[in-house]
């Protein structure tokens, strides 16, 4: 089996942030390991399949709004119907508003401030690759 990637990069905005400080919830990264997710079914079976659950979810560190983050997965393990997935998500940028109220800086290298496993189930006639 190729390895089969995906990710998706996104700012997170003030809209985005849920606690004091600006902090954002750690289920705004899990709603983009869905969507990445979902993107790996695709190109693995050419359907979007269902998430079945997460066997481990680790926050590595905090992200606040004005964060740019990348979430990326791969697919692991494949079975007769259950894709096993590893995500990471990185942030690679982040807002410096002491700078001014538009200043970002490059993280380098990203960060990583949270990493999963889980499985997601494409039932076998739903699975066109």
């Amino acid at each position: 089996m190729s390895e089969v990637t995906a990710s998706l990069k996104v700012r997170v905005s003030a809209p985005d942030a849920h606690y004091g400080g600006g902090l954002v919830s750690g289920a705004s990264i899990v709603a983009l390991w869905h969507d990445v997710a979902t993107e790996l079914s695709i190109r693995n079976d050419g359907d979007e399949g269902l998430f079945a659950g997460y066997s481990s979810i680790e926050f590595l560190q905090p992200v606040r709004a004005g964060d740019f983050i990348e979430a990326t997965g791969k697919i692991v393990r494949v079975g007769n119907t259950s894709r096993e997935m590893s995500f990471e998500a990185l942030r690679y940028a982040r807002a410096t508003p002491g700078l001014s109220d538009s200043a970002a800086t490059i993280v380098e290298p990203p960060e990583v401030v949270a990493k999963a496993t889980g499985t997601c189930v494409v039932r076998k006639g739903q699975q066109r690759r």
